[in-house]
């Protein structure tokens, strides 16, 4: 027996021509990386290969300074690499692929106004007809964003605790058209193969490449910044001083028109608990957890929630055993026991690693901006790839660890070894958020005490050599 699922989603059909053009005007492009794609294969192995097909390699950052000089800073010392891709067609695949599932029926243009999970009664409004409309629903999944409609109807039922941010930061979309090789063909005007960075202290520019030999360019800065920049000339005035490459590629007129045409979007970090109330509602994604897209893995958390709701509903052994209640039947104080011990232990397992991605991204933003510029943070990185060279045991192959990650939602609960940071969040789906950040917190601390030793061996070896060049000075006379 299979779940029979009705998709509600308030916007247009985004596969229509008429979606379109509305959708690309707010989209910070995607970075997938191995946690979104191990949650794919989890699902659907075959369908996660032929998103695959869509993607562009991204194997490092490429760092711009002021002068134009660049520096590739490689992610992995294996060559792993994160995948830049397009929102649109990644949105447009899972569609395609849960249109073609027999049990599952969408309905677009259905706006949720309220809900009664007692009664297990959605409120909506169809779009089409104006009309409102009740139905029931055994379970409702909610990955309705940041500002989720549904979220707030748990917060009538569940003692949430709930925390909103606004960062004193905004975000504008701008677009790098393609250039033209030798033979007139499109061609990419950066090395598509990174994605690029333009760091410039309290601000930056990103950009990520696109298969139409774009790349998609985001500017990220203080909301005071962007507020100096008025009339045109301020806009352009300001690109010439902080990103003179990046305007050359932009072009002065392309950039213009983006700036008047695509809005100002707002960052923000939402953290709360619990995520479900009973065994009638469990909510995902940025419904549960928004994020600064700092680390890139808004997109990646979201899907691994679907991974990891999976695996715990697979652990419970959970089934669609009953029939839909009616509203107000005594069926509908029925509590499927098992349902609601895999959602309560989703709630209480999945809070700490969304906590623990949250407040990682943000501090991705100050590494990004500044860090990535400075000789201690070279250093350090050095030194961290150096020791997990010399630690290692070979890498992690994703494909190795798909059995046990449709089963088990982090095989690896102690990890092994000397494992960067961005490894372990990046390239390793089988290790937590959690127990990443607790591992990186730990060899941060022998990080900085080698280079507190390194920087005192040096100051005793400098000293040492100026006391024998000032002996032999003496002994010249």
């Amino acid at each position: 027996m299979k779940w029979q699922v009705e998709v509600y989603e308030a916007r247009p059909d985004l596969r229509l021509s008429s979606s379109k053009a509305a959708a690309q005007q707010r989209s910070i492009n995607l970075a997938i990386s191995s946690r979104g794609i191990a949650a794919l294969r989890a699902v659907d192995a075959s369908a996660a290969e032929r998103f695959l097909q869509t993607v562009i390699p991204m194997r490092g950052r490429m760092i711009h300074d002021r002068h134009g000089n660049l520096q590739s800073q490689p992610y992995d010392k294996d060559g792993q690499c994160i995948n830049s891709i397009d929102r649109t067609l990644l949105n447009e695949g899972l569609l395609e692929e849960a249109s073609a599932t027999p049990n599952i029926r969408f309905n677009f243009e259905h706006k949720v106004l309220s809900a009664d999970f007692d009664q297990r009664v959605l409120f909506l409004r169809d779009g089409n007809s104006g009309t409102d409309v009740r139905v029931k629903f055994d379970l409702c999944i909610a990955a309705d964003g940041s500002y989720s409609i549904i979220r707030r109807q748990l917060m009538r039922v569940v003692r949430m605790n709930f925390q909103q941010e606004y960062i004193p930061h905004e975000y504008i979309e701008l677009k790098m058209p393609a250039g033209h090789d030798e033979h007139g063909n499109p061609a990419f005007l950066l090395d598509p193969n990174h994605l690029h960075i333009w760091p410039r202290h309290s601000f930056m520019l990103i950009a990520l490449p696109n298969k139409d030999k774009t790349f998609t360019c985001t500017l990220f800065a203080p909301t005071v910044e962007f507020d100096r920049l008025i009339t045109r000339e301020d806009i352009l005035l300001w690109f010439q001083n902080h990103f003179p490459d990046a305007l050359s590629l932009l072009g002065e007129d392309k950039l213009l028109k983006d700036f008047e045409k695509n809005p100002r979007s707002p960052l923000i970090t939402t953290k709360l608990t619990p995520y479900h109330y009973k065994d009638r509602c469990v909510i995902l994604g940025d419904a549960a957890h928004s994020m600064v897209p700092f680390f890139g893995q808004g997109l990646n958390c979201g899907l691994e929630d679907v991974r990891v709701l999976l695996t715990l509903l697979q652990e419970e052994c959970v089934v669609p055993t009953r029939a839909m209640p009616n509203s107000g039947d005594p069926e509908s104080d029925f509590i499927d026991q098992r349902l609601a011990k895999a959602l309560a232990r989703y709630s209480a397992s999945r809070h700490e690693d969304v906590v623990a991605i949250c407040e990682l991204a943000m501090d991705n933003y100050i590494e990004m901006r500044h860090s990535v510029t400075t000789p201690v943070y070279i250093i350090k990185k050095a030194l961290d790839h150096l020791l997990f060279s010399l630690t290692a045991r070979g890498p992690t192959v994703l494909s190795s660890l798909g059995d046990s990650l449709s089963r088990i939602a982090f095989p690896t609960a102690n990890p092994r070894g000397w494992l960067p940071l961005y490894t372990m969040v990046t390239f390793r789906p089988d290790i937590s958020y959690a127990t990443a950040k607790r591992k990186a917190a730990r060899q941060a601390i022998i990080l900085t005490t080698m280079a507190r030793l390194g920087t005192v061996g040096m100051c005793a070896t400098s000293f040492y050599l100026t006391w024998r060049v000032l002996r032999w000075l003496r002994s010249q006379r």
